[in-house]
């Protein structure tokens, strides 16, 4: 399976309408502090702008809303996991990405054959407060090492300008979040990085 090589990750529709348009091939949508009728709401309406827009949407955290809205991708951290009905989102033929940061995550990550695994912050990132620490292009190549064909996501502190040694160490496609989003021209970055990984 082959998934586009650079993966924007944007917290409300009005990003996808105000973007999409440039020519992003994946996405996820991670919308967070909301109730469940305004997600389901943005969610519908983020699947229906990605089909028209012919790219590839990727629904964080709630996946009982995306096997309803038949959505076609879910991405899951650790912690959701943990409350996910994997059975149910396999059986809806849904893809399934999931967030991984120690061995033994990855170990419980590659049991679920996911469709895609995610290392991160690969730098340190101010998006969220986490207990890992940067972890380094090193462990892009010693996860690339272990989960073989299983396409792998570099995510946290990425940029245009670390998104090649990313790739180097290994990884198939690098996640970007306030790069674009705290850019003064977040159109011109998309461009830009659509230009470098194209």
């Amino acid at each position: 399976m082959s998934l586009d090589r650079f993966y924007p990750i944007f917290d409300s529709t009005d990003w996808l309408k105000r973007l999409l348009p440039l020519g992003i091939k994946l996405v996820q949508l991670r919308i967070k502090n909301v109730d469940e009728d305004t997600a389901r709401r943005e969610i519908r309406l983020g699947r229906d702008l990605c089909r028209e827009a012919g790219c590839t949407l990727v629904v964080n955290d709630y996946w009982q809303i995306a096997i309803e809205e038949k959505c076609e991708w879910v991405h899951l951290g650790q912690e959701d996991l943990d409350a996910a009905d994997v059975a149910a989102i396999r059986k809806a033929g849904i893809k399934l990405g999931l967030s991984t940061h120690d061995r033994a995550e990855l170990d419980r990550a590659m049991a679920l054959s996911p469709d895609y695994v995610a290392l991160g912050p690969v730098y340190p990132t101010i998006l969220k407060k986490m207990k890992w620490h940067e972890q380094g292009v090193d462990k892009l190549t010693k996860w690339k090492s272990l989960i073989g064909d299983t396409p792998l996501i570099a995510i946290g502190g990425m940029s245009i300008e670390r998104a090649a040694g990313a790739y180097e160490a290994g990884a198939d496609v690098v996640a970007a979040v306030t790069d674009i989003t705290l850019n003064a021209d977040p159109e011109g970055r998309v461009r830009d990085w659509i230009k470098a990984t194209r």
